[in-house]
């Protein structure tokens, strides 16, 4: 809060301090632990796929962030766009000459397309019956892809992609790992600037009060579309860069498996932040995919989690870390004055 007393006098220049960019705490700690993280890997093949995989969870896990969580749309259809990145980056490696880079701009922006027009065709539709007709389109599109097999390469689907080149420099698997966790890293940051902007305020207020943003002059349908937009980009990004470090793609790539992960992903992090969508997705990485012990019932697991994590900490691992630091910081704070 900015008083009387902190507020530059005349003729002074304030300072700026990093400190006051919103969300930089939340960025400062994703880079921490995405340093660990990587630390943790090096050049174990094995662990590498398994950070490829929770960024590409990640990923996916953020695009359905912004329509769900703060727009309070439930989409279904997000299997489907992670697809469209995917096959983006498989047909323009592997039937046309283009700079393999250019798969992740037309990617995002014909997902993010498809996103649009399917809200517009879903624009009356809520609750469930938006989560089943999206559902629906998700299905029909693995459909496609199997059956448009000139194109798609059917349910083989598409493989021996050619490598990544940059002005010369063709990154290595491991560098491809750094570089989708510095992805994920930006646009959960990106998203959570978003989420604190004017924009994000309008849209999480939207999704309690409705009516409330229409009489303040909003097009509450039009805030939607870009949502989803936005959502299904993001998507397709997780989805590019999941087919690059495979090395092909199929249409059962991306099942509904991962959709309904990704619902959970925030939840078991914590909603309140797209952190919470990143730290989920590492988690039901380790639990389902890294847990030898348990690994035929990882999924089981993970949702015993998420209903102990609900019952426990219902903000979310992020949210019950974070009450318990302010926990300990009054603590500590009330010591001080005791000893004092």
């Amino acid at each position: 809060m900015t008083t009387l007393a902190s507020r530059p006098a005349a003729g002074e220049t304030r300072r700026w301090d990093i400190r006051e960019v919103p969300g930089i705490g939340g960025l400062a700690l994703g880079v921490v632990a995405t340093a660990l993280i990587l630390l943790w890997v090096g050049s174990d093949g094995y662990r590498q796929t398994l950070v490829t995989s929770a960024a590409t969870y990640a990923l996916i896990a953020l695009g359905m962030y912004v329509p769900y969580l703060m727009a309070g749309s439930l989409s279904m259809a997000y299997g489907a766009y992670a697809g469209i990145g995917g096959y983006a980056v498989g047909l323009i490696s592997t039937k046309t000459a283009l700079p393999l880079a250019v798969a992740w701009i037309v990617g995002p922006i014909v997902a993010a397309l498809i996103a649009v027009l399917l809200g517009l065709v879903t624009r009356r539709l809520s609750g469930f019956f938006l989560a089943a007709v999206t559902l629906l389109f998700g299905m029909a599109f693995t459909a496609f892809l199997i059956d448009g097999e000139g194109i798609t390469g059917g349910s083989a689907g598409l493989g021996n992609l050619r490598p990544l080149n940059l002005f010369g420099w063709t990154p290595d698997h491991y560098q491809v790992v750094v570089g989708s966790a510095v992805v994920v890293c930006v646009i959960a940051f990106l998203l959570d600037r978003l989420r604190l902007s004017p924009w994000g305020v309008i849209v999480r207020t939207m999704r309690d009060a409705p009516r409330a943003v229409e009489a303040a002059g909003v097009r509450v349908p039009v805030m939607n579309l870009v949502a989803l937009g936005l959502g299904a980009a993001i998507a397709a990004v997780g989805g590019g860069l999941f087919t690059y470090s495979a090395g092909s793609i199929t249409p059962d790539t991306f099942t509904l498996n991962i959709v309904f992960l990704a619902i959970f992903m925030p939840l078991i992090g914590g909603a309140g932040t797209p952190w919470g969508a990143v730290a989920g997705a590492v988690l039901a990485v380790e639990l389902t995919l890294n847990f030898p012990a348990i690994q035929t019932s990882g999924t089981l697991l993970l949702a015993l989690g998420v209903l102990v994590i609900m019952l426990i900490a219902p903000r979310g691992v992020i949210g019950y870390a974070d009450k318990l630091r302010t926990r300990i910081w009054a603590l500590s704070r009330k010591g001080r004055v005791d000893h004092g």
